[in-house]
């Protein structure tokens, strides 16, 4: 095999192989041979059928099946020879026409090919104690504990129908049809829908109205959409909900003991207490971990500038586009409503491409050199985990996982990555530092973090919009199709 390079140009490769016939002729050979012993052919007793009949009977196939494994085995052996790691699976370019094809089946010509492929930049992992990082945290106030259990105990409390009117706190059950220009829109109308008033459940003005009503009333309910609202169908619009009171209930005593905590499957009131607090925690826990990862990708950035391989940015961009572009259209905005245009949003998205590539390598080989692997029973955990977001479809979820064995491959990246994050936040510099709960949540309009799509409703509810992780996100700005939250994080 002849193998020389015909292109070296920044991170692009490309390779010529020529394969003799000669070399193409002797596999033919030791294949006809290892063939003989096997076939069994009529008229011929087993292991007597001459090679030259084999040859004529079975040539093609078998330097088909040869040719085959040489376009397989070739790029590992030319990459690993070169001592280089392509970006992606290397292109194999076959420049013969038919008739040549034919004549290197027949083992009459030599074969040649070329493989093209970017190789991933060589990386030195560097010192990283000059790092420094400031990790937020929040000191949980005994009050904020309560103010959560307080709540969730006024999610358990048991309500009693009474005959007088409806009063801030009471839950009013409903039917509704909401109507814009006088037509009844999609997923503005329900049956049986309960609200407790003063809840802020529904949109702005909507509970308000229904103060002071009755079972037996028939009412009309007159509200605006928000201007930001989900529905762009719906922003802004002002709407008419025709309104029947079915039933106005008060809310029992909130009490907060053993009882309460038995319903809710704990021992005590005050393993109630623990839980929720656990829970605040994790959830700070969670912000103040995203932005330390922030700070964290950010230095790294800083510090490694290296040539990224375009097939990876363009897959990169070709994913990040596809979901700006589907938020967009879900939320019935354009670019000009972002105040952008659509160029200047892909040279945004581009280079967001070109760090998370840039970054993606980084890790990688910070990760290989430090020993990082992801177990068995890490991806085991993590498909568990997957299934656990799909309730009622969990056997389906996990089908799906046994039987594509590239989608459980998929989950080992972002493991990967976290314990590589974790590595390097042993060896770096890590101040705390006590903040309110405020600014642990404040977003930071450096940060290029994005409102992940929700699902709308057109009905008169409403919703906070989830962040999704930075990096895998784009700018602030976003066609977000739910009301956001001061509690929600970004990186």
């Amino acid at each position: 095999m002849q193998v020389s390079e015909t292109l070296n140009e920044g991170l692009k490769r490309e390779i010529k192989v020529v394969v003799p016939k000669a070399d193409l002729q002797s596999r033919l050979g030791d294949r006809l041979e290892d063939a003989k012993g096997k076939v069994q052919l009529k008229g011929f007793r087993p292991g007597k059928v001459p090679v030259q009949h084999l040859r004529k009977m079975y040539g093609k196939s078998f330097m088909a099946e040869i040719v085959n494994e040489i376009l397989n085995e070739t790029p590992r052996s030319v990459l690993a020879d070169r001592g280089e790691k392509s970006a992606t699976q290397p292109e194999i370019d076959m420049t013969e026409d038919e008739a040549e094809a034919q004549k290197v089946l027949s083992g009459d010509a030599d074969f040649e090919f070329s493989l093209k492929y970017e190789v991933i930049p060589p990386i030195e992992v560097k010192d990283f104690s000059s790092i420094k990082i400031t990790r937020e945290v929040v000191e949980i106030p005994e009050d904020e504990v309560e103010e959560q259990v307080k709540r969730i105990a006024q999610s358990a409390v048991e309500y009693k129908t009474k005959s007088g009117k409806a009063a801030d706190g009471d839950r009013v059950t409903m039917d509704y049809v909401g109507k814009v220009d006088g037509e009844a829109f999609e997923g503005g109308t329900d049956t049986d829908a309960n609200l407790v008033l003063g809840s802020g459940q529904f949109i702005p003005g909507f509970e308000e109205q229904l103060v002071g009503t009755k079972a037996g009333d028939e009412t009309q309910v007159k509200v605006t959409f928000p201007e930001d609202y989900g529905a762009a169908h719906l922003a802004g619009k002002d709407a008419v909900f025709d309104v029947t009171v079915k039933e106005v209930a008060s809310a029992g005593e909130i009490t907060i003991d053993d009882e309460l905590a038995t319903k809710l499957g704990l021992e005590s009131a005050e393993r109630l207490r623990e839980v929720v607090r656990e829970q605040i925690e994790s959830q700070y826990g969670s912000v103040t971990r995203q932005k330390v990862k922030r700070q964290l990708l950010d230095a790294l950035d800083d510090e490694y500038k290296l040539e990224t391989p375009s097939k990876l940015v363009d897959a990169e961009f070709n994913n990040i586009w596809a979901q700006i572009t589907n938020d967009l259209e879900q939320a019935g905005k354009t670019f000009e409503d972002e105040d952008t245009t659509e160029d200047e949003a892909r040279e945004e998205y581009m280079r967001l491409a070109e760090r998370r590539v840039r970054l993606g390598l980084v890790l990688s080989e910070i990760g290989e050199q430090a020993g990082i692997s992801v177990s068995e029973q890490e991806l085991q955990q993590a498909v568990m985990n997957q299934v656990r977001q799909y309730p009622g479809q969990e056997q389906q979820v996990f089908e799906f996982f046994k039987q594509n064995p590239d989608a459980v491959a998929n989950l080992r990246a972002p493991i990967f990555e976290e314990k590589t994050v974790d590595h390097l936040l042993e060896q770096v510099s890590v101040t705390d530092k006590t903040v309110s709960k405020e600014e642990l949540m404040a977003d930071d309009e450096d940060e290029a973090a994005e409102a992940k799509p929700a699902k709308k409703k057109a009905a008169p509810k409403k919703a906070a919009a989830k962040k999704d992780d930075a990096e895998k996100a784009a700018p602030a700005k976003k066609a977000a199709p739910k009301k956001k939250k001061a509690e929600e994080a970004s990186e």
